[in-house]
C-alpha cells in the first residue's frame, strides 16, 4: 500500500464506559430497558418470585385482619360475654365466641409469624441467586471481550460493578418483593377505614395531600443527590486500585504523602454526597412520624368525641388507630424504596453497559480449527501490507510485510512506539488488523478459531504474570492434565527447577497474589517454563529476558536453543545480546521496516543497527534522534 493511502481503523472505537473522573451519570429517571434486561435474570426463578409473593400478601392479610379481630372482641365478644342481665345460655354462647375469637387472634398471629418467615428465607435465597447469576455473566463476558476494551477501562470501574452495582440491584430485587405487600398493605388499610367509618377514615387520610406535596418538592433533590453518591463511590474505588495496583512505583517515587492528600480529597467528596443523600433519605423518616401522630390525634379527637356521643363504637376507634400506626409504615418504606429504586436504575445501566461491551474480535461462524491448517504446525508465519492502530487514524504499523519460515527464530527490534508488540498481538489476534494480512499456515487468523491459535501460540511477556496457587498449577496453566514429569522437564528446561526445589513444599508450594513471594527473575522463569509446557509450535518472548540477571538471561538462551529446535520463534528484545543468534533481525522504527537481515549482515550495513551496536547501547529508547540513511 502506499504511503499516501487512506489509513482506516476496522471499526469505530465504542463508547467509553466513563465521564467525568470515570463514571457516566446514570439513572436520570427509571429506565423501562433497564427493568426487562433485569426481569431477564429473574425468569429462571419464577417460580421462587411468585411463592415469595404470595407468602408476602399472606403477611399482608394478617396485618390487615389483626384489628378486625380485636375490633370484633371489644364491640361484640367482650360486650355479650360480661353482660349482666343476660341469660345463662347467651352467655355462655358469648364466652364461646370470646374464646373463638382470641383462638382466631393467635392464629392469624401464628400465620403471619410463618408468612413473615417464609417471605424472608425466599426473598433472601431468591435475590441471592440472582446475585450470582448477574456476577457470573458480568465475570464471563469480561473474559471474552476484546483487549481494546481493556486497554481503555479502568480496573477499580470494573470491580465497582461487579461488587457495588450488582449489590444494588439484589437489594433492589428484595425491596421490590417487599414493596408489593406495602402496596397491598397501603390499599387495604384504605378500603377498611372507609369501610368501617366513611366520615373518620376522610378525615384520618386528609393528612395525605401533604405527605405527596413534601415528597414532590423532595424527589428532584433526593434523586441528584443519589446519582452524584454513586458517581464519587466510583471515583472513590478506581483511586483505591489504581494505587493499591501502583503500590511498587508509588513507594520508589515517595508519593505516599501526595496521593494520600489526592485520595484524601476524593474520599472527602464521597462523604460529603453520601451525607448529603443520607439526609435527604432520612428527612421522609421525621415527615411521616409527625403525619402519624397528626392522624392519630384526629382519631382520638374526632372518635373519641363520637363514642361519647354514641354514634361510634369503641372498637372501630381501637381498630382505627392501629391502621393509622400501620398505615404510614408502607408509605415510609416505599418513600424509601425510590432511593434504592433510583440506585438500582443507575446501577443496571452501569451493569448491561459491561454486558453489551461488544466483543470485537470473534470467530466467524466458519471459523476452522488451525490443526486443520497444512503447514500450520509448522509455524509458517507472515505480515502482508499490515496497517494497525489503537486509536483511529493514528496508525502504529504502517504497510509492514514480512514472513516467518516454519522453524526460523526472528528477532524484531526498535524504539518504543515502533509496533514490536502490537505485531506480536496481532499474531495471536488479540486485534484486528485495519488494513492487509496476518497469516499462519497461509490463512488468515481472522479465518482461524481462536482458541486453536491459543494452542498453537504461546507467549512470555516482559511482565510475568502469576496466578494465586501452587507452582506447578501456574506452570500448567494453560493445560491442567499436563504431568508433573513434564512440568519438571520444562522448569529444568528454563533453569527453574533447582529455586523451585528450594521453595517450601517445591512443586506445591501456594504462591501469593502476581507470586509476591517471588523475585522478578523467578517470575520470569517461571512464566518460561509455563509456554514451554504448552509445546505450542509458535513461540513469542516479548522482552521476556528484561527482568532476569545476564546469568539468568545466558541460561535461558542456552535453554531457548534448544527449545526453538522445531518451532517458529519471534523476539522482541532490547539487549542485543538476546537477539544475536536469532535466524533473521528485523528494525523497525516509525512503524515501518527500515533493515532486516542476520546480526552480521546488519553491521555490515552500517545503519542503525550497526550504530547502536558500536556504541552498546542497551536501550532503543535512548536514541530517538537516530534516523535510518
Amino acid at each position: 500500500m502506499p504511503d499516501s493511502a487512506p489509513i482506516r481503523p476496522a471499526a469505530a472505537a465504542p463508547k467509553k464506559l466513563g465521564a467525568r473522573g470515570g463514571e457516566e451519570i446514570f439513572a436520570k429517571s427509571v429506565d423501562p430497558r433497564v427493568l426487562m434486561r433485569f426481569f431477564g435474570f429473574l425468569r429462571p426463578y419464577r417460580f421462587m418470585i411468585v411463592i415469595s409473593i404470595v407468602a408476602v400478601l399472606i403477611f399482608t392479610l394478617t396485618q390487615i385482619a389483626v384489628p378486625l379481630v380485636i375490633r370484633y372482641v371489644i364491640d361484640t365478644a367482650l360486650p355479650a360475654a360480661t353482660a349482666g342481665g343476660a341469660a345463662e345460655s347467651a352467655r355462655a354462647g358469648a364466652v364461646h365466641l370470646l374464646g373463638l375469637a382470641v383462638a382466631v387472634f393467635f392464629a392469624v398471629v401464628l400465620v403471619n409469624y410463618a408468612s413473615n418467615y417464609c417471605q424472608q428465607i425466599w426473598v433472601a435465597v431468591t435475590a441471592e441467586r440472582v446475585l450470582i447469576d448477574l456476577r457470573r455473566a458480568m465475570y464471563g463476558h469480561l473474559q471474552r471481550v476484546s483487549l481494546s476494551f481493556m486497554d481503555r477501562t479502568q480496573v477499580g470501574q470494573l470491580m465497582s460493578r461487579l461488587q457495588g452495582d450488582v449489590g444494588s440491584l439484589q437489594e433492589f430485587l428484595e425491596s421490590s418483593i417487599f414493596a408489593i405487600g406495602d402496596l397491598a398493605l397501603l390499599i387495604g388499610i384504605i378500603f377498611v377505614l372507609l369501610a368501617m367509618d366513611l366520615e373518620l377514615g376522610l378525615l384520618t387520610l386528609s393528612v395525605v395531600p401533604i405527605l405527596v406535596l413534601v415528597r414532590a418538592i423532595w424527589l428532584p433533590a433526593a434523586k441528584r443527590a443519589f446519582v452524584r453518591a454513586r458517581e464519587t463511590s466510583s471515583i472513590v474505588n478506581s483511586a483505591l486500585a489504581e494505587n493499591i495496583n501502583g503500590v511498587r512505583t508509588v513507594q520508589e517515587m515517595t508519593r505516599e504523602g501526595f496521593n494520600f492528600d489526592a485520595f484524601r480529597e476524593k474520599a472527602a467528596e464521597n462523604l460529603r454526597t453520601h451525607l448529603r443523600a443520607t439526609r435527604l433519605a432520612q428527612v421522609m423518616v421525621p415527615t411521616v412520624d409527625t403525619l402519624t401522630g397528626a392522624a392519630m390525634a384526629i382519631v382520638i379527637m374526632v372518635g373519641g368525641n363520637r363514642v361519647l356521643e354514641g354514634t361510634l363504637e369503641i372498637g372501630v376507634v381501637v381498630a382505627f388507630l392501629f391502621y393509622v400506626q400501620r398505615f404510614f409504615d408502607p408509605i415510609r418504606s416505599l418513600t424509601m424504596q425510590y432511593s434504592v429504586m433510583q440506585q438500582a436504575m443507575a446501577s443496571g445501566q452501569r451493569i448491561f453497559e459491561v454486558l453489551d461491551v461488544p466483543v470485537e474480535v470473534q470467530d466467524k461462524p466458519e471459523a476452522i480449527d488451525l490443526m486443520k491448517v497444512r503447514g500450520a504446525g509448522d509455524g509458517a508465519v507472515e505480515f502482508r501490507n499490515v496497517t494497525f492502530g489503537y486509536v483511529p487514524g493514528l496508525p502504529i504499523l504502517k504497510n509492514v510485510s514480512f514472513s516467518v519460515a516454519p522453524g526460523e527464530t526472528v528477532a524484531l527490534v526498535g524504539p518504543t512506539g515502533s509496533g514490536k508488540t502490537s505485531t506480536m498481538a496481532l499474531l495471536h489476534r488479540f486485534y484486528d488488523i485495519w488494513e492487509g494480512q496476518v497469516l499462519i499456515g497461509g490463512k488468515d487468523v481472522r479465518d482461524l478459531q481462536q482458541e486453536s491459535l491459543g494452542r498453537h501460540i504461546a507467549m512470555v511477556l516482559q511482565e510475568p504474570f502469576l496466578f494465586t496457587g501452587s507452582v506447578i498449577d501456574n506452570i500448567r496453566y494453560r493445560e491442567e492434565s499436563t504431568s508433573r514429569e513434564a512440568v519438571e522437564r520444562a522448569a529444568r528446561a528454563v533453569g527453574a527447577h533447582d529455586f523451585i526445589a528450594r521453595l517450601p513444599q517445591g512443586y506445591d508450594t501456594v504462591l501469593g497474589q502476581r507470586g509476591v513471594n517471588l523475585s522478578i527473575g523467578q517470575r520470569q522463569l517461571l512464566s518460561f517454563a509455563r509456554a514451554i509446557v504448552v509445546d505450542a509450535g509458535i513461540l513469542i518472548l516479548d522482552e521476556a529476558t528484561a527482568s532476569v540477571d545476564s546469568f539468568t538471561e545466558r541460561q535461558i538462551q542456552t535453554a531457548l536453543e534448544k527449545t526453538l529446535v522445531g518451532r517458529t520463534g519471534l523476539i522482541i528484545a532490547h539487549r542485543l545480546a538476546t537477539i544475536r543468534g536469532a535466524d533473521r533481525i528485523i528494525v523497525l522504527q516509525e512503524g515501518r521496516i527500515v533493515e532486516q537481515g542476520t546480526h552480521r549482515e546488519l553491521l555490515a550495513l552500517g545503519g542503525l543497527y550497526h550504530r547502536l551496536h558500536a556504541m552498546n547501547v542497551a536501550s532503543f529508547d535512548d536514541l530517538p534522534e537516530l534516523t535510518t540513511e
